[in-house]
């Protein structure tokens, strides 16, 4: 029998859920049904800026002299290039906020989308160079539902040759989030927040609808 997201202890370290009030706050806008398309995608930018903020933690950093005003200092600079894979078509929207902090990031584009009668992934375009030109993989989808998109696009990457990689979201159901962690254990997940599960049609509950629709305006 298949073990619930709720019921392992062994995901602690993996699943990041975001515990900062900013993120609560412009998450529930997000949510509003009422949001139109322009403040929809602005609040997608938005929480990818904070999100990343916390994904990027780890990044490695090497020492660097600069020049104040005033006197002579060590300072740091980031040593890894990070990579963005926005699952289309969804993904996209989560972009501009990661270069907000992030503006040397490569952008590489994989396609997929899920097969509304089977709830399975299907590959439509890969854009990725021959092989890996970056030393973090940050996968960009604001909804981990099913998990079958997410873990088809890593597994994607780790056949490219990816060795880090980490998962971006901003909502996630229990069970696309234990299907998630089961397949990639050794992928940190990183979400504003885990909702109650999934409808008869694999939505999200209580979500915020089809986040593709709503940021470019074809509900």
């Amino acid at each position: 029998m298949a073990v619930s997201f709720h019921e392992r202890s062994d995901m602690a370290a993996q699943v990041h859920l975001s515990p900062h009030p900013l993120v609560k706050h412009k998450l529930t806008l997000l949510r509003e049904r009422s949001t139109d398309p322009t403040k929809f995608r602005q609040l997608v930018r938005e929480l990818a800026l904070l999100l990343t903020y916390e994904a990027t933690a780890d990044l490695a950093v090497a020492p660097r002299r600069v020049e104040t005003p005033l006197a002579e200092t060590t300072g740091y600079k980031v040593e890894e290039v990070v990579g963005l894979i926005p699952i289309l078509r969804a993904g996209l929207g989560m972009v501009e906020g990661v270069w907000q902090l992030i503006p040397s990031a490569q952008v590489w584009h994989i396609g997929l989308f899920r097969d509304e009668r089977t709830l399975r992934p299907v590959e439509y375009y890969n854009k990725l160079p021959v092989s890996p030109t970056v030393d973090l993989c940050l996968v960009l989808d604001p909804m981990l539902a099913t998990g079958g998109s997410a873990i088809a696009t890593v597994d994607i990457l780790k056949r490219w040759g990816a060795r880090r990689i980490k998962f971006m979201g901003l909502i996630a159901a229990p069970e696309g989030l234990a299907r998630f962690t089961q397949a990639h254990p050794d992928v940190a997940v990183h979400l504003a927040a885990i909702d109650e599960g999934l409808n008869e049609r694999g939505f999200i509950l209580p979500g915020l609808g089809d986040a593709g629709d709503r940021q470019f305006g074809t509900a």
